[in-house]
């Protein structure tokens, strides 16, 4: 350092900047100060742009006001904290391989190549004060902080201090990932996590913007916007999750999986992460999967009695296949445990074979498949069929060969459970037929298909009383009877601090179609979906999943809304 103060001091006075005699005042008040020359020249009264135009003209380097350049989280993960201030530099931009950094002393070059080395880039350096520099180090790596503290100012009910002090009772453990001690994003995404738990959310949903970053929690089946974070603090969040979850920091261009655990009040909930690179950064989506917010008692699904009835007698059956189909999210995994549950005892193996496994149960074994190492759907099932099974879930019916596989266990002897995506409960059988099961097969192994959706829960705290025009009531599908007399109800639209947005909590809307003999041998003549509906309508018992919700909205359960949201027409 005293070398570059006194080649910088003569040429500053070959400038003309400053006199010899000053020059020789100046060096002698940075030593006895312990401060830097640039530092003690500026305090006297000579310009940044003196000292730094100076230099440039000496060294043919161009000069930079850093005070005045925004530099972005993935510059300064170019550079650690701990290198710049060690080195005196600033990492300023990042192009490919070519990293900009500003220096206050450009004549050491033997740190530049020690930096070249470090960043495994080539080195553009420009030229700046090492006043500046440190002002620029403290601003940038520490504006997290900052912007951390302005963000959880903003909270109101769940603020950092509260997730601290559930931190310090014990009530989250999550030790094992405080590796950063106090590190503001560290203390983010605690809180965001922490927030997710309380409100019962099932995913968090971390979003990239070109200017700003969304949070938002899928609480009850809808994304509700939750927080906005200052879009420089996205990359440290998503490199804080991928640590979680045992990802690579360093890919970026990649899609990514991951998983964890933390432990609350005493109970495991798994974490699972998804990593997707999109436009303006990396989207980040953690699914949690809380086991005590899982219902495995059939009677607090909330179906209707005769539903309810028909899936026991299915499940009962010493052998045959039951359906449950939906879109994904719609529960169908929830109604295949609690049929396990149901059945499990000690004298019956039960086996599941699952993409991935959700949540664990006792007394059944479980099998998570792994294409990568041959564990597909198909392998796996041939497999647990040599595992002497009394009953088999199978996750999902992807493809034709599991298909099969399913069918010829459920002919042989076997109770078989299973989930195939399509819309209703009729279009099941059909959906299969394409997939190319010969419909007598079909026939011959279903027992039961349970269609089903989520419907949102009115919170009664706030509900309110609402009346409708009877062309409206009749379009959805209200009965003639049901028009004179129907007290329906809706939300609050601020809902109040018991639920959100008016809502509290879900229940199933399910349809179940068995397959009797006349259902059977409209399948063998290649009816359509809409015929065995109407087969099964004629019949009397069928309730469509609209017609469940109707009914449940005539109870004050749910709204109208959220009927012609979940439920299509019949």
């Amino acid at each position: 350092m005293a070398k570059f103060d006194s080649r910088l001091k003569k040429i500053l006075v070959t400038r003309g900047v400053i006199t010899d005699e000053q020059g020789e005042q100046y060096l002698g008040e940075a030593e006895n100060q312990d401060k830097s020359f640039s530092e003690v020249l500026m305090a006297q009264g000579v310009s940044e742009r003196d000292i730094i135009g100076s230099i440039s003209s000496e060294m043919n380097i161009p000069p930079l006001d850093i005070s005045k350049v925004q530099i972005t989280g993935e510059v300064l993960d170019s550079l650690p904290e701990e290198l710049a201030n060690n080195y005196g530099v600033m990492p300023i931009a990042r192009i490919g391989k070519i990293l900009t950094v500003a220096v206050a002393n450009p004549f050491d070059i033997l740190k530049l190549d020690d930096i070249q080395l470090v960043t495994h880039c080539e080195l553009r350096p420009v030229l700046s004060t090492d006043v500046s520099i440190r002002d620029a180090i403290t601003r940038c790596y520490h504006a997290e902080e900052e912007a951390v503290a302005e963000l959880l100012e903003t909270e109101e009910a769940d603020g950092i201090e509260e997730v601290e002090q559930e931190l310090d009772e014990g009530i989250l453990d999550i030790t094992s990932l405080q590796s950063g001690g106090d590190s503001p994003v560290i203390k983010l995404v605690n809180l965001l996590i922490v927030k997710a738990l309380k409100a019962k959310a099932a995913d968090i949903h971390i979003e990239p913007f070109e200017k700003h970053t969304r949070v938002r929690f899928r609480v009850d089946g809808v994304l509700h916007e939750e927080m906005c974070p200052p879009k420089r603090l996205h990359n440290s969040v998503v490199s804080r999750i991928k640590i979680m979850g045992g990802m690579d920091i360093a890919e970026r261009k990649l899609p990514q999986d991951g998983k964890f655990q933390l432990k609350v009040e005493g109970r495991q909930v798994d974490f699972r992460v998804s990593i997707l690179p999109v436009v303006h950064g990396e989207k980040a989506v953690m699914r949690i999967l809380d086991k005590s917010n899982l219902a495995l008692q059939l009677e607090d699904l909330g179906w209707e009695p005769g539903t309810l009835a028909s899936f026991r007698e299915a499940i009962t059956s010493p052998w045959g296949m039951i359906m449950c189909v939906g879109p994904t999210g719609c529960g169908k995994t929830t109604t295949l445990y609690s049929g396990l549950q149901e059945v499990t005892s000690p004298e019956d193996n039960l086996i599941t074979v699952e993409d991935p496994v959700e949540y664990e149960l006792d007394g059944i074994n479980q099998v998570q498949v792994n294409p990568k190492r041959g564990r597909t759907f198909a392998a796996v099932l041939r497999s647990i069929l040599r595992q002497d099974p009394d009953t088999v879930m199978v996750g999902e019916i992807r493809d034709l060969e599991t298909a099969e596989i399913s069918i010829q266990a459920a002919l042989t002897g076997h109770l078989v459970l299973s989930t195939l995506h399509t819309n209703d409960a009729p279009s099941t059988i059909t959906r299969m037929v394409d997939m190319g099961i010969d419909p007598f097969m079909v026939a011959a192994s279903v027992i039961l298909v349970v269609g089903q959706r989520l419907c949102r829960k009115l919170c009664d705290n706030c509900k309110q009383a609402e009346e409708y025009p009877k062309d409206v009531l009749q379009r959805i599908g209200f009965l003639p009877e049901e028009l004179e007399d129907a007290h329906l109800f809706k939300t609050r639209e601020e809902g109040c601090n018991l639920c959100t947005a008016g809502y509290k909590g879900r229940f199933a809307v399910v349809e179940s179609l068995p397959l009797t003999e006349d259902i059977k041998r409209l399948i063998l003549d290649g009816a359509s979906a809409i015929d065995l509906k109407n087969a099964a309508l004629e019949g009397g018992e069928f309730l469509t999943m609209r017609r469940t919700a109707i009914i449940n909205s005539l109870r004050g359960k749910t709204s109208l809304e959220e009927v012609e949201r979940v439920t299509m027409e019949d």
